[in-house]
């Protein structure tokens, strides 16, 4: 090693030191201010103020040696939950440790699992806490799912020989580049060198990872878990069963699904404009939120829609223009008898999109907006199979419907591509069992 490449090294050694020395200082600084955002939080939400031990490092009765699973919040949650229940089922003398981060994740585990597994918040990421946490539990393994990482969790579970595995990892373009940056690429470069495995959700996503420094040999494609997390639809017989309950057997269904506030004008704009070629069209709104169904319905009334709401089960007569879905679970149902399909949650910002596979594993063709930022891979792996559409206004959002709507059978091609992608893209639980299951037998 030349002089030069010495001092280089030297450098970049010491800027790792003095990024994790200031880390450690702003964690321990920030803890007191954490903590009172859980305590004012619980004003808002009570379940942020219980289980502060945990938040420390404190877990009571958890076995010794579990396999823990991190999921960071409702949506990771949601993401694992057939993973966890392959573990339970495949390694059913190991107790399951599940931590979250937020109240409704932890509620949802406790909904589908009970006590069959110990749900715990993990614990902030601050040094004490942290090694409180590994020492108490000692896992056996840890999977973390999507691509959370703490350095001082990730040097505790080294600490204590944990090994740590990513589940449906991903990191964008933007992201990584921002890791690239002197001042903290080595830390960046060892939290992920640390990592017994990385289950990228795509070529693309393991290529970054191992280009900030995680180690070749432990980086495997496996896919994304939601591919393999769609509830399951109507079949076709549900829905010609529903078609002849709003004796719409031969109108056209158009499904906004997952609306927000903004979004139902919008959408009624593009209906309005498409009732021009299409007379007999149905629109089926179906707001997220069951708190909006009141405003939504008031919104209907003032720009003078015959309207109906799902909820009252009569009979849907022809003079019907709008059906407000304001039941809960039927969107499955919907898609299944639907023609067309928006996708809400991505006309507006600040949600980042919704689930667009459960309408795409129905062989609808769907539409979106422009704020997808959340399924932003998936849809553009959509958008290229032809499968669906990307609006940024109105006017788009209407055309893409009209060409549907107009030619049927471009509509049915749209819809079987979109199945087609999410079918030959199944089978990341299967392979992030395999990957979780090789690190328990090495640990053995």
């Amino acid at each position: 090693m030349s002089a030069g490449d010495r001092t280089g090294s030297f450098r970049g050694a010491l800027t790792d030191w003095v990024v994790r020395r200031v880390y450690m200082l702003v964690t321990w600084v920030a803890l007191p201010g954490a903590l009172a955002y859980f305590f004012w939080r619980g004003w808002l939400e009570p379940a942020y103020r219980r289980h502060w031990g945990e938040r420390l490092g404190r877990i009571k009765g958890v076995p010794t040696g579990a396999i823990w699973v991190h999921a960071a919040s409702v949506g990771e949650a949601i993401l694992v939950t057939p993973l966890i229940e392959r573990i339970k089922r495949d390694h059913a003398e190991v107790p399951v440790l599940v931590t979250t981060m937020t109240p409704t994740g932890r509620e949802r585990i406790e909904a589908v699992f009970g006590s069959s597994v110990h749900c715990r918040y993990l614990p902030l990421d601050a040094v004490g806490a942290t090694r409180r946490f590994m020492r108490t539990v000692r896992p056996r393994l840890g999977v973390i799912a999507e691509t959370e990482l703490w350095p001082h969790l990730l040097t505790a579970a080294a600490r204590h020989q944990v090994p740590m595995a990513l589940v449906n990892a991903s990191i964008s373009a933007r992201s990584a580049a921002r890791y690239q940056h002197p001042l903290w690429r080595r830390t960046i470069a060892h939290m992920l060198a640390s990592l017994s495995a990385i289950g990228a959700s795509s070529d693309a996503h393991a290529a970054r990872f191992i280009a900030l420094g995680a180690r070749p040999e432990r980086t495997h494609v496996i896919g994304n878990l939601k591919y393999d997390n769609i509830p399951a639809g109507a079949d076709s017989a549900q829905a010609t069963a529903l078609r002849d309950e709003w004796q719409a057997r031969d109108r056209p269904i158009w499904v906004a699904a997952s609306t927000h506030e903004g979004e139902e004008t919008r959408v009624l704009d593009a209906w309005t404009e498409l009732k021009g070629h299409h007379r007999d069209l149905l629109l089926v709104i179906a707001p997220r939120h069951p708190q909006r169904f009141e405003a939504v319905a008031d919104l209907l009334r003032s720009r003078g829609v015959v309207f109906a709401r799902r909820s009252s089960q009569r009979p849907v007569s022809s003079d019907i223009e709008v059906i407000l879905a304001d039941t809960l679970g039927e969107v499955p149902l919907f898609y299944a008898a639907a023609n067309v399909v928006l996708v809400g949650g991505s006309l507006v910002p600040g949600i980042d999109g919704h689930n667009v596979l459960e309408a795409a594993a129905l062989a609808r063709p769907l539409c979106v907006g422009p704020y997808v930022r959340e399924w932003q891979e998936i849809v553009d792996a959509l958008v290229e199979a032809g499968a669906a559409r990307v609006c940024d206004t109105q006017a788009q959002l209407a055309r893409a419907l009209d060409v549907w709507l107009t030619k049927p059978a471009c509509a049915d091609t749209a819809g079987q591509a979109g199945q087609r992608l999410v079918q030959a893209r199944a089978g990341a639980q299967e392979r992030s069992a395999r990957m979780i299951y090789e690190i328990l037998d090495s640990a053995r």
